[in-house]
């Protein structure tokens, strides 16, 4: 984790030691969602590529024709 600065004030070091925790849970719960995700995203599934099956109905006959 990267150095903090206080930039404006005078926090007492109870103050910074909250503002710290509080950082750090956030740092730590970041890390830990994206380690759950690390699954392919769905726009990047080459299935969704894929021609769907044609299905019976109204004119089947004319769409059997046609060029895949």
């Amino acid at each position: 984790m990267s150095p903090i600065k206080v930039l404006h004030g005078h926090p007492s070091p109870e103050e910074l030691a909250a503002v710290l925790a509080v950082v750090s849970a956030r740092a730590a719960a970041n890390a830990a969602r994206a380690d759950e995700t690390d699954q392919p995203s769905v726009w990047s599934d080459r299935a969704r590529a894929m021609r769907r099956p044609q299905r019976p109905g109204p004119y089947a006959w004319r769409t059997s024709a046609w060029a895949n």
